[in-house]
Order: structure tokens, then C-alpha cells, then sequence
């Protein structure tokens, strides 16, 4: 055997390692939460919000986490999306290869790479000063802030990968640069869009550093902005942290609730991926 197919076999190799390895890893951590989970699942537990004695092992569920999460990550990414898809399409069209554009990008990389501890601290600091508290609405926006250079940055690459023909030919039909970027542009990147928001969205909805300051924590559903609101990431730890065993065991069901949000997600990303693929021309 020669050199060159020794390298290609080496490779190949690799290749199925790093995947299996991958998977093995999402499947081990699926089999352990499932199993130190499932025995505390249970229809209350997903419909009721803790009652008292709750964190020593006494009745109630998780309900204010669930829909506190969906609240948070759901404002979260309305908001991030309505900043970042028009910076996404100024950044590609308008901007182009400017310096301005150079560093925002650079810029979004960056904050792309900041733990999600700082965002909280930030929001945290700016709610003390203009004297706010714990709340839903700072959840929402620390999240916002956490969303905001994954989306944008995503949105960016997908635009890019738009065919030039396609502008052309639209901006040959008397197309305005406006009408190409949102009618043509915009609809070829609807894939990747919606992956972006995904994506951002399964980031926000298990994000708990950064809503630990900014959230608070309350064991009933909020109803108002200014209410503060829980979270499940948030469940898991304060439930994990307490020395009750039937507490810890609910723990890990809130942990296999959040696997399967997520989960949820990935799926639905893939879903409408293929679903909106019918628009984009190859």
C-alpha cells in the first residue's frame, strides 16, 4: 500500500472516530438524563408550579420554568432578530467589503465568543443603575444581547453565499437595490435564515449565566414584563443543589425537559430548512 493511500485510510479513520465519538457523546448524555430522570416524569410535574415544601421533595412541578424559558428565549429572539436581520443585509449589501463592515464583523466575532456571565453582569449593572429589578423584561434583554452576534453573524454567512447571477439579473430587470435585497436575496437565504433563528433560539432557551441576575428566579408563571420569571437551566440547579434525593432525581426531569426542547429545535431547524430549500435556486 502505498503512501498516498495510507493517508487517505489514516484519515478516513479519523474521520469515523471524531463522529462516533460525537454521537456517542449526545447519546451518553441522553441515556444518563432519561435515566435518572424519567421515574420523577410525570404529567403534574410538567402542568403545575412548585407548591410549598416543594425543593424538600413535596408536591408541585415546573411549569413556571417552561413557559419563564419560552418567554425569555421567545421575547429574546423576536428582538434579535429584528435588529439582526436588516445589520445582516446592510452588512452584505450596503456595507459590503467597507472597513466599517470589517469591523463589525470582527466586532460580532468577538462578542460571539464572550461568556454569557458577562452579558449578565452587564445587564445587571445597567438595571442597577436605572434602578430596575429582577424581571422578565431584563431576562429578555440580557438575552437579546447573547443572540444578537450569533444571529447576525449566521444571517451574514448565508447571505453571502447568495449566487451574484441572481442579482444581476435582477438588478437587469429594473429591480431597485432595495427590491433585489429583500425579494431575491432575502427569499434565496430563507434556509439559512431560519437555521440563524434556530439556532440563536436553542442557544438563548439553555443559556442560565447570563438570566441568573437579570431573570431572578420565581416558582409562579410571570405575568407582567416587571414580574421576575424562572427558567429551567435555573430549575436544574437549584433543584441539583438541594440534599433531597427526589429533588435532585426532579432535577434531572427538568434536565431531560430542556434536552427535548432543544432537541425540538434542532429538528425543526433541519424541517424548515428543507421546507423553505424550495425557494432557493442552486
Amino acid at each position: 500500500m502505498d503512501r498516498r493511500r495510507l493517508e487517505e485510510v489514516f484519515f478516513e479513520g479519523m474521520m469515523v472516530a471524531s463522529s462516533t465519538i460525537v454521537v456517542g457523546t449526545l447519546l451518553a448524555v441522553l441515556v444518563m438524563v432519561l435515566y435518572r430522570g424519567a421515574p420523577a416524569l410525570s404529567l403534574s410535574m410538567l402542568t403545575q408550579t412548585p407548591k410549598g415544601g416543594y425543593y424538600i421533595g413535596k408536591e408541585g412541578g415546573i411549569l413556571n420554568a417552561i413557559v419563564g424559558s419560552l418567554y425569555l428565549a421567545g421575547g429574546a429572539t423576536a428582538l434579535a432578530f429584528l435588529v439582526s436581520f436588516p445589520a445582516a443585509l446592510y452588512l452584505h449589501e450596503y456595507a459590503r467589503r467597507s472597513k466599517l463592515a470589517s469591523f463589525a464583523r470582527q466586532s460580532l466575532d468577538i462578542l460571539w465568543s464572550v461568556p454569557s456571565i458577562i452579558y449578565g453582569a452587564f445587564g445587571f449593572t445597567i438595571m442597577m443603575y436605572l434602578g430596575m429589578r429582577a424581571s422578565l423584561l431584563g431576562g429578555i434583554l440580557a438575552l437579546t444581547l447573547l443572540e444578537l452576534p450569533i444571529m447576525t453573524r449566521a444571517m451574514d454567512e448565508v447571505i453571502r453565499m447568495t449566487p451574484l447571477k441572481l442579482k444581476e439579473a435582477s438588478y437587469a430587470l429594473g429591480a431597485t437595490k432595495l427590491e433585489t435585497t429583500l425579494n431575491v436575496i432575502a427569499r434565496q437565504a430563507l434556509p439559512g435564515i431560519a437555521m440563524a433563528v434556530l439556532l440563536a433560539l436553542g442557544r438563548a432557551i439553555g443559556d442560565a449565566a447570563s438570566v441568573l441576575f437579570t431573570a431572578g428566579y420565581s416558582d409562579s408563571v410571570p405575568y407582567s414584563l416587571f414580574d421576575p420569571a424562572a427558567s429551567l437551566p435555573l430549575a436544574v440547579f437549584f433543584q441539583l443543589g438541594t440534599p433531597f434525593p427526589e429533588v435532585q432525581q426532579r432535577a434531572y426531569a427538568s434536565a431531560a425537559v430542556l434536552l427535548v426542547i432543544v432537541l425540538s429545535l434542532s429538528v425543526a431547524s433541519r424541517l424548515l430548512t428543507k421546507r423553505f430549500a424550495k425557494y432557493a435556486i442552486r
